[in-house]
């Protein structure tokens, strides 16, 4: 059965805290099989054969409001899909060793060539974008902290939720799930 993974937006902000065991139960009460959660409780992989992809992402999303109370955006992707965004280089070797962060941010659909004029947009002396497929990578030289660049900027811009994850995130989940 494939294995999926699903990168949750805002699951743990507002003064709300999901456990790992309750987000795995949430997902259960759903028929997902093999459930577990990874680092943090904003990355959950189980197997599943959905038909469509799309419509298992909004069943995920509802029944996370109906069991918590408020929205979480659910992103799907595949093991292959995650393993391929993480072999991906967004930018050269020289670019990405001296940074400090290399981030991945997950999306519902490709953005059309006026998103991506957008995300393009962002960059600076500090930061670096570069758009692929569902994904927008986001290279930073220093601190994040020190960027103006921020997820509630880029949703504004693109009128579309994202979430954000590290790459040696990806890189982790890739290796482990592979």
């Amino acid at each position: 059965m494939p294995r999926l993974i699903a990168f949750l937006r805002a699951i743990n902000v507002g003064g709300h805290n999901v456990t790992m065991l309750e987000l795995r139960e949430v997902f259960e009460t759903l028929g997902l099989k093999e459930v577990e959660t990874f680092i943090a409780s904003g990355n959950v992989i189980f197997s599943s054969r959905p038909k469509d992809i799309r419509a298992l992402e909004q069943k995920i999303e509802y029944q996370l409001l109906r069991s918590l109370g408020y929205e979480v955006k659910v992103f799907l992707r595949t093991v292959p899909e995650v393993a391929a965004i993480a072999r991906y280089k967004p930018f050269d070797e020289s670019q990405q060793s001296l940074a400090a962060a290399l981030n991945v941010a997950f999306l519902t659909d490709p953005l059309n060539a006026e998103g991506e004029k957008s995300v393009i947009s962002f960059k600076t002396e500090i930061d670096n974008f570069h758009v692929h497929g569902r994904e927008v990578y986001w290279l930073c030289k220093t601190k994040q902290s020190d960027s103006k660049f921020s997820n509630t900027r880029f949703e504004k811009m693109l009128k579309a939720r994202a979430t954000w994850r590290n790459m040696n995130t990806i890189v982790r989940l890739a290796a482990k799930y592979s």
